[in-house]
């Protein structure tokens, strides 16, 4: 999977940057918040990335932080809430303020995004709400990334994956495999 992305950017407009690595161009899928963060065309820009696999098609989506992509993540395990509903809620506002829109059941702030509708924003509150991504930089490196994809490879979601991750005998033990193990012992208990 492709985690991120160094390289110069090409050009960019509403929604998509082009990034060349090393004479290969990646188009790249992005919020508006991140869009705007992005310097012009000749300078090297770094994303992180979260690479989607279809039948039809590979895209790539692209964001500055870490906690964007997390959230981003989150909001794809909602039922109903596709890529494009995604980055149209996180182009209305920075990740920690839909967050904390998510936390305070702000329903109407969310149905303000393009595609995302009350009904829509209510599912997304009930179904994150406590479960929220931390978007703090203490907690998020907390969390071993190495078995979070591990977990999730073996189909567990995101934020189950987080959730085992977090768990102090987890945390405790010394190899991925132990922590693999340890995890699943959270997640499917005999």
């Amino acid at each position: 999977m492709i985690r991120g992305l160094r390289g110069r950017l090409v050009s960019k407009r509403p929604g998509e940057v082009l990034v060349d690595i090393h004479g290969v161009i990646f188009r790249v899928l992005t919020s508006t918040t991140t869009f705007q963060e992005l310097g012009e065309p000749g300078e090297t820009i770094e994303l992180v990335t979260h690479l989607q696999v279809r039948e039809e098609e590979l895209a790539l989506y692209g964001f500055r932080t870490e906690g964007e992509l997390e959230l981003f993540l989150s909001l794809l395990g909602v039922t109903g809430v596709g890529p494009r509903a995604a980055l149209s809620l996180l182009s209305i506002a920075p990740a920690e303020r839909i967050v904390e829109w998510i936390r305070e059941e702000r329903i109407d702030q969310l149905a303000r995004a393009p595609g995302i509708g009350k009904k829509t924003a209510s599912r997304i509150v009930l179904e994150l709400r406590g479960r929220l991504p931390s978007l703090g930089a203490a907690e998020a490196a907390d969390v071993d990334r190495d078995l979070v994809a591990a977990l999730q490879a073996l189909g567990y979601t995101l934020q189950e994956a987080r959730s085992a991750a977090l768990q102090p005998d987890v945390q405790a033990a010394e190899s991925l495999e132990e922590r693999i193990r340890a995890a699943l012992r959270h997640l499917a208990p005999a």
